[in-house]
């Protein structure tokens, strides 16, 4: 490894042409206070360009990507998370260990009848060069949604900094939206959609920004708790099909 581990407060960032370790809208969830919960993300991209943006680069096609997310709820509305360690295997089958973050989520206090829900969560950490040729980065994510009967809707809106490296550049902007209705007691189908907006010297550039849209069914066994999706890449993302799957492992 090329980056030091004493430093656990840094990001993944979404390096450009790679599907990132964490393919998710977030919603209100929270881990209820003392307890823990865990999530283990995974992301396979199926196909795509074999392209690199900087020279040593780690190429998304054919590469899986998985990473264990531990969370803490400090309070009702205030949850602590890690991800550890943020991990691949390549398109030559050889396993990286890439990386570590730390985040912290705050869902704002409201009566028992509001349906709508708003919140925030920041995340600080950093990744080997192979991933992104900036190694530390830090996002900022405002977060927005409602639950109405068997509707639960989400808003994201993403501030990607690049915190240290030798490619600087200005905040990026994302918004991401998931639609999920429930058709059954524990199935629920719907889409999300990734959408870069650009920089914020060039706002709402989506033509120069990666896209995708993802086909996602929630459902769970048991204790386990399932968030599975297909997506495609459009615009100028290089990922063309990527699945992902994100596990809720019980551990209590």
């Amino acid at each position: 490894m090329r980056w030091p581990w004493s430093l656990l407060v840094v990001i993944c960032s979404r390096a450009a042409g790679a599907a990132p370790e964490e393919i998710q809208v977030y919603l209100d969830e929270m881990s209820d206070p003392g307890t823990f919960g865990l999530d283990v993300h995974n992301n396979y991209v199926v196909s795509g360009d074999p392209v690199a943006d900087y020279d040593g680069e780690q190429q998304s096609v054919h590469r899986y990507r998985v990473t264990p997310e531990l969370a803490y709820g400090v309070t009702r509305y205030l949850e602590i998370g890690l991800y550890l360690p943020l991990a691949t295997l390549d398109r030559d089958v050889r396993f990286h260990v890439d990386g570590v973050k730390v985040r912290v989520k705050f869902i704002a206090p409201r009566p028992s009848d509001q349906h709508w829900f708003w919140g925030a969560n920041f995340e600080f950490g950093g990744v080997d060069r192979e991933l992104d040729i900036n190694p530390f980065n830090a996002e900022l994510k405002g977060i927005l949604g409602f639950r109405e009967g068997r509707w639960i809707a989400g808003f994201n809106v993403n501030l990607d900094f690049k915190v240290e490296g030798p490619a600087s550049a200005p905040p990026s902007i994302e918004l991401d939206t998931k639609l999920d209705y429930r058709v059954a007691e524990k199935v629920a189908l719907g889409f999300e959609s990734y959408n870069g907006a650009g920089e914020t010297r060039s706002l709402v550039n989506f033509a120069r920004a990666q896209q995708s849209t993802f086909a996602i069914v929630d459902t769970s066994i048991g204790h386990w708790d399932l968030d599975l999706g297909i997506g495609v890449g459009y615009s100028t993302n290089p990922d063309e099909i990527i699945a992902k799957a994100i596990i809720g492992v019980p551990i209590d």
